[in-house]
């Protein structure tokens, strides 16, 4: 049962570490619009958003964004990776507990 938490615990934590830098791309895409990936960087990158991207469309139609003045404001990237840590915590922690006497 330790095993198993960890391995949860532990892809979690990939997964919150792929969305981090998701967001990351999705900054770097915003501001700097002519930046186009090549070479090794576009198959590194294809791989995260093809990972990240189901989950984050599935709250995208559930959470709508917030519009603030002109700018409306994404929240589905925030509330996963929120959700993600949690999980990821209570998994780690669930086996570090049940890892005692």
């Amino acid at each position: 049962m330790v095993v198993l938490l960890q391995i949860v615990g532990y892809a979690l934590l990939a997964f919150w570490l792929l969305l981090v830098f998701r967001v990351v791309i999705e900054w770097i895409r915003a501001f700097s619009r002519d930046w186009r990936p090549t070479g090794v960087t576009v198959v590194i990158l294809e791989g995260i958003m093809s990972i990240t991207d189901p989950p984050v469309k599935l709250l995208r139609r559930l959470i709508p964004p917030i519009a603030i003045g002109a700018v409306r404001l994404d929240l589905s990237i925030l509330v996963l990776l929120l959700v993600a840590f949690i999980g990821m915590q209570l998994a780690l922690g669930a086996a570090a507990n049940a890892a005692l006497p």
